[in-house]
C-alpha cells in the first residue's frame, strides 16, 4: 500500500487529460487534378461527384466496377465469374513478354481482362451491364475481352435481360494481331444474339473510345449515348489528316460533334445518365414491376420519349 506521499508524488507526475472533446484522428486524404481545368480536389468529393469536375464539368475516366456501381440500382449489383484462356498468337515481346504485361494490368485494376460483366438492374429494369476499363492496357480488345462480351451478351439473351455496355477504349490489342481484329466480328455476333430475342441494348461512349470498339459493338446499339467531351472516332485525328490531305473541322471526333453529325443519340452528364439510361429501358423494354419481357419497341421514339 502506497503512502500518502508516494501516491500524492504519483499524481503530480501522472500527464493531465487534454481539455475538450477527444477527437479521433483523421484518416490520411489524397487530391487529384482536374486533366480538363487543372484544379485540384479532395479525392473523396471527387470521387462523391461521379469524377465530373464541378467547376469546368470536365468527365474523368472511371474504373469499371466503380462504372457498374453509378449505373445498377443499390443492391442489385452482382459481377459474373467467367473463366477465359489466355492467348498470345504472336509471342510479342516489346522489351517486355505480352503475358507479364496482362500480369500487371490484372493486378493494378483487380480485374481477370478488360471488361467488367455483371448483373444489375437500372431503375427496376433488369440487365447485363458490360463495362470497359481503359486502366486494362488501354481498355483494348483482346481475345479474351472479346469473349467475356460475347459471354455477356448471350447470358441477356438466355436471361431476358437488356443489355448496357459502357466502352472506353483504344481500339484492338496490337499484341494479338488479326485474332484481336476478329473480336470485332465476334462482338458483332452477340449483339445480334441479344437483337434476336427482342431485347433492348443501350451503348454509352465514354473517353476515349476508338478503333476496333467503335468499329464495332460500340456502334450497333439500339440507343447510342456518350458522355460530355468524349473523343470517339476509328483512326486518331493527325493520321486523318495525313489521309485526307486537309485540315479537320474543330471539335471533330467529339461527343457533342458527333451528335450533330448524326452518329449519337444523345449527350448526357454523368450524373445523369442512370436516371436517362433506366428511363430508356423502361420505354423501349415495357419494363413494369421489374420485369423486362421483350416487346416490340421503337429506338427513335424511346428518345424523344425521354427528352
Amino acid at each position: 500500500m502506497l503512502s500518502r506521499s508516494e501516491a500524492a508524488r504519483q499524481a503530480r507526475e501522472r500527464p493531465l487529460p487534454a481539455p475538450g472533446p477527444r477527437l479521433r484522428p483523421a484518416a490520411p486524404t489524397g487530391s487529384v487534378a482536374c486533366k480538363g481545368c487543372s484544379r485540384r480536389f479532395v479525392l473523396e468529393r471527387y470521387e462523391r461527384a461521379l469524377r465530373v469536375c464541378p467547376w469546368c464539368g470536365h468527365h474523368g475516366q472511371v474504373p469499371a466496377p466503380a462504372r457498374a456501381a453509378q449505373l445498377a440500382d443499390a443492391g442489385t449489383l452482382v459481377p459474373v465469374e467467367m473463366e477465359v484462356g489466355d492467348r498470345d498468337p504472336l509471342g510479342f515481346d516489346d522489351g517486355r513478354p505480352y503475358p507479364s504485361r496482362v500480369s500487371e494490368a490484372r493486378q493494378r485494376t483487380g480485374l481477370p481482362e478488360a471488361f467488367l460483366i455483371a448483373r444489375a438492374e437500372i431503375e427496376g429494369t433488369p440487365v447485363v451491364l458490360a463495362c470497359m476499363d481503359f486502366g486494362f492496357l488501354g481498355g483494348s480488345l483482346g481475345s479474351a475481352a472479346g469473349e467475356l462480351f460475347t459471354r455477356g451478351c448471350e447470358l441477356a439473351a438466355a436471361e431476358g435481360r437488356a443489355l448496357v455496355a459502357v466502352a472506353s477504349s483504344g481500339g484492338a490489342r496490337m499484341q494479338e494481331g488479326i485474332a484481336s481484329l476478329a473480336q470485332m466480328a465476334r462482338c458483332t455476333a452477340g449483339v445480334s444474339a441479344v437483337a434476336d430475342a427482342g431485347l433492348p441494348y443501350i451503348s454509352i461512349l465514354t473517353d476515349p473510345c476508338f478503333g476496333g470498339v467503335t468499329a464495332s459493338f460500340a456502334v450497333q446499339a439500339d440507343i447510342i449515348v456518350a458522355e460530355p467531351g468524349a473523343r470517339i472516332g476509328f483512326a486518331g485525328g493527325r493520321v486523318i489528316e495525313q489521309a485526307a490531305h486537309e485540315a479537320l473541322p474543330d471539335g471533330f471526333q467529339t461527343a457533342e460533334f458527333l451528335l450533330s453529325h448524326g452518329m449519337v443519340d444523345q449527350v448526357v452528364d454523368r450524373r445523369e445518365l442512370r436516371s436517362l439510361v433506366g428511363r430508356l429501358l423502361q420505354a423501349m423494354s415495357g419494363a413494369r414491376g421489374g420485369t423486362a419481357a421483350p416487346v416490340p419497341f421503337d429506338a427513335v421514339e424511346a428518345v424523344e420519349a425521354v427528352r
